[in-house]
Parts: C-alpha cells; structure tokens; sequence
C-alpha cells in the first residue's frame, strides 16, 4: 500500500500569466506558496477477487471492470499515461474542499501520479512529477488550467515560478525567508472560506479566450511578483507593502474576466477592508473558494469580528510538497 500527501498552494501574486497561451509568448511568473493542508492519496493493487477490477473512491464511488469505465477524468488518463495493467484501489481524501482556489485538482493528480509511480516502485523527481501532471491535464485530459498548480503542489515552499523563456519552460526559485520575516508574513494572513465553491475551468477557460486582449494587465500582474520579492527583501517594518500590492493586483486581476469576482465576494473583501486588512484577494482562478487577506495583527480581532460568520482557516506555510507517507509492498 503506498500513501502519498500532496500540500494545496496559495498564490499570491502573478496567477494568469502561467497559462500556456500567454507565457509561451510572453513569459510568465509567479510568487506562491505551498500550506500545510494536503490531499491524501491511498493505493494498493487490488486482490484479484472481486467482479470489478479498478475500485476509486472519492466523492463519488466507482467500481469498474476496465480504465475505459473510469468516470474520474484525472483517474482514468493516470492510470494510461502509467500503463498500469493490474488491477487498483485508489482512495482519496482532502482537509480542503474541492473547486475552493487552493489547486486541489493538480494535487490530485500530482499526488495519484506519486503514488503510480511508487507502486511501480519507480523515482521520479519532483519536475518529473510536475511536468507528468501538467501534460496529463493540459494535454491529454484538454483541461483549461495553467503550470503553477502542478509545479507547486509537486515542489512544494514559497517559490518564485518562472514560465516559458528557458530550455524546459519552467524555472523554480526558492524564496528564502528568515525567520522574522516569515514568521511575521504568516501572522499577517487571514484565510477565510466564502461559502462558494465553483469550477475553476468555467472561469479559467474564458480568461485563456480573452487573453489577447489582456496582455497589458497580465504583463502588470508579472511585473508585481518581483516587485513583491522586493518587499520581502526589506524589513519587516515596511511588510504591509505586501500588502497593498495585493489590492493592487486584486484590482487588476478583476479586470481580466466578470466572472473571477460576484457582489457577494465584493461585499467580504470590502468589509474587511473596512475593518482593517490592508489587502487581500480571492485564491485560484476566481468566481468562489478561498479569500486570503493581509492583516496586520493589531487590526485582526476587528477583521476577524466582522466576518465571524465565514470560517477561518489557519495555515502554515510548507516546504515538502508532494511525498509518500507510507510505503509497504
């Protein structure tokens, strides 16, 4: 039986430019972390003594006799992609919900391909894993997401990611905070659930139409990764730069597609505002899931007050990324 926990990521800066449509042309980048909240992800080769050969269970309960019966897209093109000709058991479970804006789809499919990989007692690096998953999802499945996902769930930490302009398309740069500072950072940011949960695709896909003629606003959200390493290298004192600077690309990133925010998204967001978070934005492609704001501690108890009705999540940041937490053959 192999076991595999695969974090969920926030992205903070840069989310949109790492789209193939855009940074195959343009290049693209973003700053993003991995948190301790993971999807979890169980395999064993299934005895041979039931009618079904595949059993997977996740939301939903499939028991079949052939991959090709396989419902679950990311399932059923893994096990292709992997050859597997034995039959399995697949189990899968979250601390997150689905469809939330924390990549929960790509660590589903970084950690199943972890998970293949390991019951083939075959190692595979972490880029491996990473570009597997996205060739999986983007290639073979024709799912409408970008690189970061599968790049930082399969890594894992805080990571600068660069997409496009080198030989392999993608650049990994660890950002390396010390301990004040990342410390404070994390202190600063309040993790809340909306309530609302959508299909990232639904979003994802009308901003790869309208990319063409967003390419100004998705070149200024590059331009605000580096901008926002620059504050993380000063001191801690000028920290709520960062967060300001994640107003600004809030704003803008509203301006890409109607559909990434709702009134109900804007009312929370300015609430908090009000109440004392400098800054903030809704995670992953948008239209629902996860609102990550930046506090500062003085101001979180009247944060936190106003919006006592939504659940507060705390987080931690992570370094593992995606790795077996249990291997038996």
């Amino acid at each position: 039986m192999i076991i595999t926990r695969t974090p969920f990521r926030i992205s903070f800066f840069g989310g949109g430019t790492d789209y193939p449509v855009f940074y195959k042309e343009h290049g693209g980048a973003v700053l993003s972390t991995t948190i301790n909240k993971y999807c979890y992800i169980t395999c064993r080769y299934l005895p041979p003594f039931f009618d079904h050969k595949f059993r997977i269970r996740y939301t939903k309960k499939e028991d079949t006799r052939t991959i090709d019966e396989i419902v679950h897209p990311s399932v059923r093109e893994c096990l292709r992609y992997m050859e597997i000709d034995k039959g399995v058991e697949i189990v899968h479970t979250g601390d997150l919900p689905a469809m939330s804006g924390i990549g929960s789809s790509s660590s589903f499919t970084v950690g199943l391909l972890n998970a293949l990989y390991a019951l083939k007692g075959e190692v595979v690096t972490k880029r491996r894993l990473a570009f597997d998953a996205i060739h999986v999802e983007q290639n073979i499945i024709g799912e409408s997401v970008g690189s970061q996902d599968q790049t930082a769930s399969a890594f894992g930490g805080f990571n600068r990611i660069e997409f496009g302009g080198r030989k392999d398309g993608i650049f990994v740069q660890t950002i390396p905070l010390n301990g004040e500072k990342l410390e404070y950072l994390q202190s600063c940011l309040l993790f809340y659930f909306s309530g609302y949960s959508r299909y990232a695709s639904e979003v994802s896909k009308e901003q790869i139409e309208r990319t063409p003629q967003k390419v100004k606003e998705l070149n200024l959200m590059k331009e605000m990764v580096d901008e926002a390493i620059n504050i993380l290298n000063g001191p801690v004192e000028k920290f709520d730069a960062f967060g300001k600077l994640l107003h600004e690309s809030w704003m803008v990133k509203r301006q890409l597609t109607k559909l990434i925010s709702n009134g109900s998204i804007d009312d929370i967001y300015q609430a908090a505002i009000n109440s004392g978070a400098i800054g903030g934005k809704l995670c992953g492609a948008g239209g629902g899931g996860f609102i990550l704001l930046f506090v500062p501690p003085e101001n979180q108890d009247k944060v936190k007050d106003k919006l006592k009705d939504l659940l507060l999540v705390p987080i931690r940041f992570e370094n593992l990324g995606s790795h077996l937490v249990f291997y038996s053959t």
